[in-house]
């Protein structure tokens, strides 16, 4: 797979959403308004739903 198409699949809405959820979460939680649990919480569950809708992803492709 090339880069240019690896790249292509990174900026994705779903990419960009995760990417500024995180951002946006980060923070939060910097400036105190969130506490690092809270933070962790919905984190893993960005994150979570990211790869999983990811890997489900290329199990259909093949």
């Amino acid at each position: 797979m090339k880069m240019t198409d690896r790249l292509a699949r990174l900026i994705d809405v779903k990419s960009i959403v995760t990417i500024a959820l995180t951002a946006a979460f980060t923070a939060l939680s910097l400036s105190g308004r969130i506490t690092g649990e809270q933070f962790q919480t919905v984190f893993t569950v960005v994150i979570s739903f990211y790869f999983g809708t990811q890997y489900s992803r290329n199990q259909t492709e093949r």
